[in-house]
Parts: C-alpha cells; structure tokens; sequence
C-alpha cells in the first residue's frame, strides 16, 4: 500500500507542480505589485493570471488546485507512518 502510495503521491506532485507554483508566484507577485507599489492595474492582470481568467478557468481551477492539494497531503501523511497500527508488543 505504501509503494503504491509514493506512486501517485509521485504522479500529482508532477502533474501540480506547474499549477501551484503559478498559484504562489501570482499570489506572491500580486501582494507586492498591488499593495507595495500600489500598481492597480498591473495587479489585475496578475490576478487574472493568478485565476486563469485569462484563458476562462476562473470557475474551476481553484477546486482542481485545491483538490490536489488534498491528494498530496493524504498521500504524504500515508506515507510518513503517522497513521500505521504499531505492534511492537508494547501496550
């Protein structure tokens, strides 16, 4: 079970890593651009990005972010052993 984990813990992490390393730059780009610089509409346009408003994602791209997000963490916390029943013979 293990194993099979670490394949699809593999697996979403390649296919997420474009999609929320977009997410945090954006996010990040926007805070300073908007709110340091005070550059409104350079800060729209980062925001449109941040959402993929610009090519019509807006309404689903933060449930396919988020739920990936999910996938990672459960199979991450699988995998860490967090979770395992131990039988050590200790009680």
């Amino acid at each position: 079970m293990n194993r099979a984990f670490r394949k699809y813990h593999r697996q979403i992490a390649i296919i997420l890593c474009l999609p929320l390393f977009l997410t945090v730059l954006t996010g990040m780009c926007f805070t300073v651009v908007h709110e340091w610089f005070h550059q409104r509409e350079l800060g729209e346009f980062i925001l449109h990005i941040h959402t993929l408003e610009i090519i019509h994602l807006e309404k689903i791209y933060p449930i396919l972010n988020g739920l990936g997000l999910v996938a990672l963490l459960i199979t991450g916390l699988s995998m860490t052993g967090l979770f395992r029943n131990r039988t050590d013979g200790t009680q």
